[in-house]
């Protein structure tokens, strides 16, 4: 619970960070603005065709009395919905972290140097970090499914798939998505995706006290907006702490 503690820390920590310096919650906040429509357009989009989607999901409760049908599929529009809203968190910060790269890279360096700065960091061209990020997005998101589809099949089950499940989901999404914000400072140094990881694990629960109240604040319509740039400085210190751990 210490560790899960300080992760909540450095998350508010990273808000009072851009408090005091506006320009790079501005910067932090342009990648997030694109990102934040496509995917309120896909939420909105499958909120409007969940009842259909539900029905043709549980064709064999058809012949059910109306109040068990109705049960099992507003159980299963849950468990859609929220599987659907783990994956596009974790796509969502995937895709504005590599989107902006260059932005986030420049409040990594910005926060990092108020902090005693990187010797020998490695400087990163839009390019590159474009291609690394959306790799390791795309391998995180796909990784995230080994999780998020079997929480979707457990959400067939009455009352555990509308309470278990979605806290269950809840840690999934939150793990992956600091593995996302933690990227920049790890890329700065040389480190790829298998090296955080692994020194990620150690400190399961910092991570953990990232990652929950980002992906939450995420599922705010617009919230993520100011949420990527806190998160991802709240990110940058959990990189740190890690690193200085290891």
């Amino acid at each position: 619970m210490r560790d899960f503690a300080k992760g909540l820390r450095m998350f508010g920590q990273g808000l009072g960070i851009l408090l005091r310096s506006p320009r790079l919650l501005l910067i932090g906040a342009l990648p997030a603005v694109l990102t934040t429509l496509l995917l309120l357009g896909g939420l909105v989009a499958l909120a409007y065709s969940i009842d259909d989607l539900a029905a043709w999901a549980t064709p064999f409760a058809d012949s059910w009395s109306v109040g068990w049908q109705t049960t099992m599929r507003v159980a299963v529009g849950v468990a859609v919905f929220a599987a659907a809203l783990a994956i596009g968190v974790i796509g969502f910060s995937a895709l504005t972290l590599a989107v902006g790269g260059p932005f986030y890279e420049h409040i990594a360096e910005r926060v990092e140097d108020d902090l005693g700065g990187v010797p020998g960091a490695v400087e990163l061209s839009w390019w590159r970090l474009l291609g690394m990020g959306l790799r390791d997005g795309l391998l995180l998101v796909l990784r995230s499914l080994l999780f998020t589809i079997p929480l979707l099949l457990a959400g067939f089950i009455p009352v555990v798939g509308q309470t278990v499940v979605p806290v269950l989901l809840a840690l999934v999404t939150s793990w992956f998505l600091a593995l996302e914000l933690i990227a920049v400072p790890f890329y700065r140094r040389g480190m790829d995706l298998k090296q955080r990881t692994a020194l990620l694990r150690e400190r399961r629960a910092l991570a953990l006290g990232l990652g929950l109240p980002a992906s939450l604040l995420c599922a705010i319509p617009l919230a993520a907006i100011i949420v990527m740039p806190v998160a991802f400085v709240g990110g940058v210190l959990v990189a740190r702490e890690t690193l200085a751990d290891s």
